[in-house]
C-alpha cells in the first residue's frame, strides 16, 4: 500500500443509498490525493432504500442501535478488508450523515472502532457510557442550526460528552442550514480530513 494512502467511508442517512454520497467523493478527490472512497449501502432494507437500524417505535431507542452493531461492524470490516486497510485503521475515516452519523458516532464512542477521523453531519450520540478506548480518533461535528429533524443541540451535547472522555472534538453549528450537508460544511469536512489523514 502506498505511503499516506487513506480510505474515506461514507455512511448515508435513512432511506438512502451509498451511491447518493459519491458526488461528495468526486468533489474531494482532487484535494484528498491517494485516497480511496467507499459508500456501502446500509444492511437493513427500508421502503425508500436502506437503513442502519429500524426506526419503528422510538427511533432513538439505544437498544435498536446496539442491535445494529454486529451488522455495522461486519460491513465495515468487509469494506476495509476489500480496500486493503485491515492493518491501517488509523488511515480510515468515517463520514456519516444523519442516521449514518449516529452509527459512526456509536462505533467510535463505544470503543469498538479506533479510526483516523470521524465526521458527523447532522448526527447525534446515542445515550451510552463513552469509552476512552478510541479517544485518539479526532471528531468533527457539523450541524445546521435550523435542523428540525435532529436539533443542533444534539451535536453540542455530543461534543461535550466526547470531550469529557478525552476526545479531540471540533463543533461547527451552521446558521441558516437545515438537515443536510451544506457546501460550506463539506468544505470544513474536507479541510478536517486533509489535516487528520495527512
Amino acid at each position: 500500500m502506498p505511503t499516506k494512502s487513506s480510505l474515506v467511508i461514507f455512511l448515508h442517512g435513512i432511506g438512502a443509498s451509498g451511491a447518493q454520497l459519491m458526488p461528495l467523493a468526486a468533489t474531494w478527490r482532487a484535494s484528498l490525493t491517494n485516497t480511496r472512497f467507499a459508500a456501502p449501502d446500509a444492511p437493513i432494507h427500508h421502503w425508500r432504500g436502506h437503513q442502519w437500524f429500524s426506526t419503528e417505535g422510538d427511533p432513538l431507542d439505544p437498544a435498536r442501535i446496539r442491535l445494529a452493531r454486529e451488522a455495522f461492524d461486519a460491513l465495515m470490516n468487509d469494506v476495509i478488508h476489500r480496500e486493503g486497510f485491515s492493518d491501517a485503521h488509523d488511515r480510515v475515516a468515517f463520514v456519516g450523515v444523519s442516521q449514518g452519523a449516529i452509527v459512526a458516532l456509536d462505533a467510535v464512542a463505544s470503543g469498538r472502532w479506533k479510526v483516523g477521523a470521524l465526521v458527523s453531519f447532522a448526527g447525534l450520540l446515542p445515550p451510552q457510557r463513552i469509552s476512552s478506548a478510541s479517544n485518539t480518533t479526532p471528531v468533527l461535528l457539523v450541524h445546521g442550526q435550523n435542523d428540525t429533524t435532529i436539533p443542533y443541540m444534539a451535536s453540542t451535547l455530543a461534543a461535550a460528552q466526547l470531550g469529557t472522555a478525552g476526545f479531540k472534538v471540533e463543533l461547527d453549528v451552521e446558521p441558516g442550514v437545515g438537515h443536510t450537508i451544506s457546501s460550506s460544511g463539506a468544505e470544513k469536512a474536507l479541510a478536517f480530513l486533509r489535516r487528520t489523514l495527512a
